[in-house]
């Protein structure tokens, strides 16, 4: 005892207790949970078996009645557009808000303070405010559109098929645009001002310094930034639940939606912990690009 106390005083030990207790942590309230949500995914669960942990094994069949349903590859397929389509967006429009106050104008950080607003919103309370926004009769964003010719008529965005995977697409992007252009403000901050002086003395123009030199020096940021909104938009419940509900059938329905509709709408605990279980998957391939991305900015 007296030497673990000593080694804690040196500090030989110190990062050692620094690190259990974090660990403890993270392995009870997450570790635990997600181990039993992969064990539920190979068994049969009902209401009945609910409380147990030894329920009977039936091995792959939750997954091969999953992907027997003539909902779920609809579903995969919504889940990829709403991924694909909400990362471009945010990057796309979070890259170019980056670039525009990169120029240090005056007023530059008060204003892009204000576009925090919308990533520390809850989503429930964005899910609200886009429901006023895209509403059929009164939306704002109908009116806008509207008024600049681009439409004849009221689109109901919530309610029609073919626009209410979009509805909640729109919203997203102004959710996690700001995320995006602060993280990209970082990386362009630090490329050093050097380059792009001596690139202009050489006679490059602005979009050969921008491919030759901006992006270069931002592929480890770009890589880390796709990672994070790869997971943050995996993750993404409370839009769906605010906007759509998954509707109107399953038009714009998703997996981490409908994972907790087969759990706790329709008590089919097995089938949400089996669509758990695959986005686990595709989240840890994020993870890991995230971790080689960073790893290689430390690197330098």
């Amino acid at each position: 005892m007296k030497r673990f106390l000593s080694s804690m005083i040196d500090g030989r030990g110190f990062d050692i207790g620094l690190v259990s207790l974090p660990l403890a942590f993270l392995l009870t309230l997450s570790g635990l949970p997600l181990l039993y949500n992969i064990v539920m995914s190979f068994q049969e669960v009902d209401m009945f078996s609910l409380g147990s942990f030894w329920r009977p094994f039936v091995g792959l069949k939750n997954y091969r009645d999953l992907f027997a349903q003539p909902e779920t590859w609809p579903i995969l397929a919504n889940t990829a557009t709403f991924v694909i389509a909400s990362i471009t967006g945010q990057f796309l429009v979070g890259f170019g808000l980056a670039l525009f106050f990169w120029t240090n104008f005056p007023g530059a950080s008060w204003l892009r303070g204000l576009f925090l607003v919308s990533w520390v919103m809850p989503g429930l309370v964005v899910g609200a405010i886009w429901n006023w926004i895209l509403s059929g009769d009164f939306g704002v964003l109908n009116f806008i559109l509207r008024e600049t010719g681009l439409i004849g008529g009221n689109i109901f965005w919530r309610s029609d098929p073919d626009f209410s995977l979009w509805a909640v697409i729109i919203a997203n992007v102004w959710l996690g645009t700001s995320f995006n252009m602060i993280l990209l403000s970082v990386g362009l901050s630090a490329i050093p001002r050097d380059l792009y002086e001596a690139s202009e003395l050489d006679g490059a123009n602005v979009w050969q310094r921008f491919w030759t030199i901006t992006l270069p020096m931002m592929r480890a940021s770009i890589g880390a930034i796709i990672a994070l909104g790869l997971i943050f938009t995996l993750q993404q419940f409370d839009l769906f639940a605010a906007i759509t509900s998954g509707g109107p059938n399953n038009a714009s329905n998703v997996t981490q939606y409908w994972a907790w509709d087969l759990s706790f709408r329709q008590y089919d605990f097995a089938k949400g912990a089996t669509i758990s279980v695959i986005m686990i998957v595709f989240v840890m391939i994020a993870s890991v690009v995230y971790v080689r991305s960073t790893r290689h900015e430390v690197r330098g």
